[in-house]
């Protein structure tokens, strides 16, 4: 069974929940918390990784090594990547979605924006004829053929710039051009997510839940109910992140080291356990000299 296939046996049982993650070990804590599928967020790697906003910045290079290092710390975990737009035209799309097969990722996610993108909560978003998007959509369910079988999630931005109806429609062609899942980006709330669902039979449908965006926040049995049954948290742990190392490091340039206002944090074995220094130490022993 392939990733992919873990993955649609998932989502026949149920929801699913997707946390975002961005380097290894945003996934070993994800994976330890229990959630079956990981997601690789651009806007979290631009974030973390870059300091800068989610308007392009990140390039493909930088995406695939990061689902390298993503998939390598969770060996054997369903690891769904966002390949932005494809970064250029179908065969663009494609090169993209066989590198992150290679680097280990079960799933991609294809935009349709115009480039450069932004992130499907900011102002400004445009979008491609539909056509070229679902020629990219087409580029990525054709890797099947040659033995790279990807969750392929086809996302529509169009909601904002054109209409609900347009962004329907062009998820609706999505799910006949091959995408495993549809997603309409950014509806305003559960009576958006019931047209989407009413206007897209048959296909699984994913909600994004960002904290302090477009979308209203609903629990996992909310959006199931209005007929999304793939759910991405892109940012929780990065926001939870970020808002921890503000506090330790605002504590620790008033204070230093063991000043009062340091906020709660694992301990320096938890830490180690976490990226299992005993086992490495355990194959490294294996090599020693005698």
């Amino acid at each position: 069974m392939t990733g992919a296939d873990r993955i649609r046996a998932l989502l026949a049982q149920g929801p699913v929940v997707m946390p975002g993650v961005y380097d290894g070990l945003s996934a070993r804590l994800a994976a330890e918390a229990g959630s079956p599928v990981l997601f690789v967020s651009g806007f979290a790697v631009a974030a973390a990784r870059l300091g800068l906003p989610d308007i392009g910045y990140l390039t493909a290079t930088e995406t695939a090594q990061t689902a390298r290092e993503v998939c390598a710390a969770v060996p054997g975990h369903p690891v769904v990547v966002d390949a932005d737009t494809g970064h250029g035209d179908a065969l663009s799309a494609r090169r993209v979605a066989r590198e992150l097969h290679a680097a280990g990722a079960a799933g991609v996610m294809l935009e349709d924006q115009s480039w450069p993108k932004r992130c499907g909560h900011m102002e400004g978003k445009r979008v491609v004829p539909a056509g070229e998007w679902l020629a990219k959509i087409r580029a990525v369910r054709d890797l099947r053929d040659e033995g790279a079988d990807l969750f392929l999630i086809a996302r529509t931005d169009a909601r904002a710039p054109l209409s609900l109806d347009e962004a329907v429609a062009r998820a609706r062609a999505a799910h006949a051009a091959g995408a495993d899942a549809v997603f309409v980006e950014a509806p305003a709330g559960p009576e958006e997510m019931r047209r989407v669902a009413e206007g897209i039979p048959g296909a699984h449908r994913m909600a994004n839940m960002v904290e302090g965006g477009r979308t209203p926040p609903m629990t996992a049995a909310e959006l199931h109910a209005v007929g999304h049954d793939l759910v991405v948290s892109p940012l929780t742990g990065l926001l939870a992140a970020a808002r921890a190392l503000r506090d330790a490091y605002g504590a620790l340039a008033a204070g230093g080291p063991g000043a009062p206002g340091l906020p709660p944090m694992l301990d320096f074995a938890q830490v180690t356990a976490l990226v299992d220094l005993d086992g490495h130490r355990a194959v490294g022993a294996r090599y020693d000299d005698d």
